[in-house]
């Protein structure tokens, strides 16, 4: 099945930024995401999903379990279940990004304050 931003389902979330589901199944998801710059994800752990972030541009700080972790294009990061962790873009472009989980995310998501 061909997909791309053009015919994916699109969302958006936090502060005017965008998800696009490129797969969609209850054992895999696959989604490229948007951040525009100042922006953040609320911190967060999965129960059940592991989840690895493929950096296509620009530059992710992560929060993992309290550590930072810059994360820059061509580079991912893998996040185990049950490992707290939030995304930011501090930087002054866009950061687009994949982020692939097994099994789904959606609905396996605890936030934190």
């Amino acid at each position: 099945m061909l997909s791309s931003i053009h015919t994916a389902e699109h969302y958006t979330w936090g502060n005017q930024c965008d998800g696009w589901h490129l797969l969609k199944t209850d054992s895999l998801s696959v989604i490229q995401e948007n951040m525009p710059p100042g922006t953040a994800e609320q911190p967060h752990f999965h129960t059940r999903a592991q989840q690895l972030f493929y950096i296509l541009s620009g530059t992710a700080t992560f929060t993992v379990e309290e550590k930072e972790i810059t994360v820059q294009a061509n580079e991912c990061l893998h996040i185990a279940p049950g490992v707290k962790h939030h995304i930011e873009n501090r930087g002054a472009a866009n950061l687009q990004f994949l982020v692939i989980s097994e099994p789904k995310s959606h609905g396996d998501r605890v936030a934190l304050p």
